[in-house]
């Protein structure tokens, strides 16, 4: 299964959640995306469920050498959750990776900021929390979101993606509520591999979505 871009993916993600949103499993819903990759899955899974869209900033913390490789991952003031095996595989400690948990606190607080142009985060309390992204490879960024959501007294805690690896899926299941995930390929890779069009988005472009959503 290969998706032929985000928009897609979206609707396919949609269709699938409708479904249980019809037999009354998803309960006052809100979608919460992961930007910026998860922004435009979002926006289709929230037209489709009338359910309002808002945004979850995450960011990543990568290995030094390896800036796409996923240690551990940040959200709001919280302290950063590291990944503790493949920290240790890597000879890795927490504190070494101090100046780049700082750097992505800083872009974290800019995007918010940008985001959510002086509106206050969601009130979550006894909602359904759809937190969608546009993959999973390790999990470590969705993880995080999973536990900040859950601070926050929701419902239920539901998270959504259109392609993840089979072990990142695993993983998450002790962290959500329920995980949707429509393909779980053995030889993974990268989420890109997965999409014919995988173009990185923009801040423009979160925000073209939000505004669109809050039109609705």
């Amino acid at each position: 299964m290969q998706f032929r871009d985000r928009r897609q993916a979206g609707r396919k993600l949609a269709d699938l959640l409708r479904a249980q949103q019809e037999r009354g499993a998803l309960p006052d819903p809100v979608v919460l995306a992961l930007p910026r990759g998860g922004v435009t899955v979002a926006a289709e899974v929230a037209q489709v469920l009338g359910a309002p869209l808002d945004v979850l900033v995450v960011r990543k913390i990568g290995a030094p050498f390896q800036e796409e490789l996923g240690v551990g991952a940040i959200t709001g003031d919280d302290e950063a959750l590291f990944d503790e095996d493949t920290l240790g595989r890597l000879g890795l400690s927490g504190s070494e990776l101090a100046p780049v948990v700082e750097r992505e606190r800083t872009e974290l607080r800019r995007r918010e900021r940008l985001y959510r142009e002086g509106r206050p985060a969601p009130d979550l309390r006894g909602r359904t929390v759809i937190v969608v992204d546009d993959g999973l490879a390790t999990g470590v960024t969705a993880r995080a979101a999973l536990r900040s959501v859950r601070r926050r007294a929701p419902r239920q805690v539901v998270l959504a993606v259109p392609v993840g690896s089979p072990e990142a899926v695993r993983l998450l299941r002790a962290e959500a509520d329920e995980v949707i995930c429509l393909h779980q390929p053995v030889h993974f890779m990268a989420v890109g591999l997965w999409y014919e069009d995988f173009q990185q988005l923009s801040d423009a472009d979160v925000l073209d979505a939000l505004h669109t959503a809050a039109q609705r």
